[in-house]
């Protein structure tokens, strides 16, 4: 056993050593080029970007395209509407108290209600709605720190394709497992590019666990105290959509983070997690037509 770890740890210091050389001499010619120092700094911040998302065999053909056209858009325009309405709820529409916007944001247009359901786009809108400054920072941090790496390397078309999966599968599982429970917040979508990111680390690479439950930690602990601790003359919502962006991140998810360099629409595992995905959708529809207590 001792022979083998000692192997293992040879195998690490020479992979470590090699990587730094190739730093060392991937920055030596950009400075022989005229590259500058914001082409190396570039340069650098793509190859951490690699080492975070993407496995050891994978990193050189990320590095040998990457750049930042397009700049990782989405999940920053996402980001900045999610504000830009959390702000107006805040500031401009009269609220109780605009800490923890418990009951004013209950009659915005936006929120998934129950007794709502026939206007469609609340199963999506709801995610532009939060429950007050923790829950839009704690959202918001999250989505940025995982979002714009994965942007980064996936580009915004598949990370948007799995974020509004996790939103509307995180409505769909709300309405069927907490019916009568109001929803807020764009935990779905978060939890849907967590759960990507979870499976990508467990099948491809050994580093990055920390991050991942580190974030759900923090942010499922918060979501449970959001439906079982809150003050009486507050309004508990739902936090069956972290669960449910979570699954949709883990199978549609993983199958669009784990082939980066290569066409989506011809990989299997991609049409099997869609089809599974829009079964699901279809039992939740006819479930809240015929079939929710909410009726």
């Amino acid at each position: 056993m001792a022979a083998v770890h000692d192997l293992e740890m040879e195998s690490m210091n020479l992979n470590m050593g090699r990587e730094m050389k190739e730093e060392l001499e991937e920055e030596e010619k950009m400075r022989e080029d005229g590259g500058g120092k914001d082409r190396a700094k570039s340069r650098k911040v793509h190859r951490i970007v690699s080492k975070w998302m993407l496995p050891e065999k994978a990193r050189g053909t990320y590095l040998e395209r990457a750049n930042c056209f397009p700049p990782p858009v989405f999940i920053i325009s996402i980001s900045l509407a999610e504000l830009a309405v959390f702000i107006y709820y805040a500031v401009w529409k009269p609220q109780k108290q605009w800490i923890t916007l418990d009951t004013g944001i209950l009659e915005s247009p936006f929120i998934y209600s129950p007794e709502k359901r026939e206007e469609a786009w609340r199963f999506i809108s709801y995610m532009l709605v939060h429950a007050g400054v923790q829950h839009i920072l704690g959202n918001l941090c999250m989505q940025l720190v995982l979002g714009i790496p994965l942007e980064m390397v996936h580009k915004g078309l598949r990370v948007g394709l799995v974020y509004l999966a996790g939103v509307i599968a995180g409505s769909l599982a709300s309405s069927i497992f907490d019916p009568l429970r109001y929803l807020v917040g764009a935990s779905g979508g978060v939890y849907a590019l967590m759960g990507g990111y979870f499976m990508n680390v467990l099948v491809v690479r050994t580093t990055g666990m920390e991050v991942f439950f580190l974030l759900v930690v923090l942010d499922m602990g918060f979501a449970l105290y959001r439906r079982f601790f809150v003050p009486e003359d507050g309004s508990p919502v739902s936090f069956a959509a972290h669960i449910a962006g979570g699954f949709a991140g883990m199978s549609i998810g993983y199958t669009v983070f784990s082939c980066f360099d290569k066409a989506l629409l011809k990989d299997p595992r991609f049409w099997i997690a869609i089809v599974a995905y829009l079964a699901c959708v279809l039992f939740a529809v006819f479930f809240n037509i015929f079939l929710s207590p909410a009726n």
